[in-house]
């Protein structure tokens, strides 16, 4: 029912910026709850952010509160993860994750659909 593709990542030097982007297919992707997660090497899959699908009171991990900003545009079926500040440990491969629910989660067990990912590297 929803197909999302994640795009935007790459190689940055620490204190740089990215803007990650997530454009997904179907009508009811507005009535959806999305999420960001990353995973590095070695690492388990972890929250990021999520947002409404209102796009208020986004929520992050306390790792990139401050840093990150998480942002969707309806109209164009899209998600936004602005990362600013970045630093090595950010570097990982981002999801972009689909909620068939209107509040937020930051588990993903508690997410219907996912991106295949975009690689982030965060040079020192």
């Amino acid at each position: 029912q929803v197909q999302l593709v994640e795009s935007g990542g790459g190689l940055v030097q620490a204190g740089g910026s990215l803007r990650l982007s997530c454009a997904a297919s179907g009508r009811t992707f507005s009535r959806y709850t999305m999420g960001w997660f990353r995973q590095a090497p070695g690492k388990e899959r972890e929250f990021v952010a999520a947002i409404s699908w209102s796009g208020g009171s986004p929520c992050y991990t306390d790792s990139v509160k401050g840093r990150f900003t998480c942002s969707r545009d309806n109209a164009k079926n899209t998600v936004y993860l602005q990362m600013n500040s970045l630093k090595p440990e950010d570097t990982a491969v981002y999801y972009c994750a689909a909620r068939r629910d209107i509040a937020v989660a930051t588990t993903g067990g508690d997410y219907d659909y996912w991106g295949q990912g975009t690689q982030v590297t965060v040079s020192s």
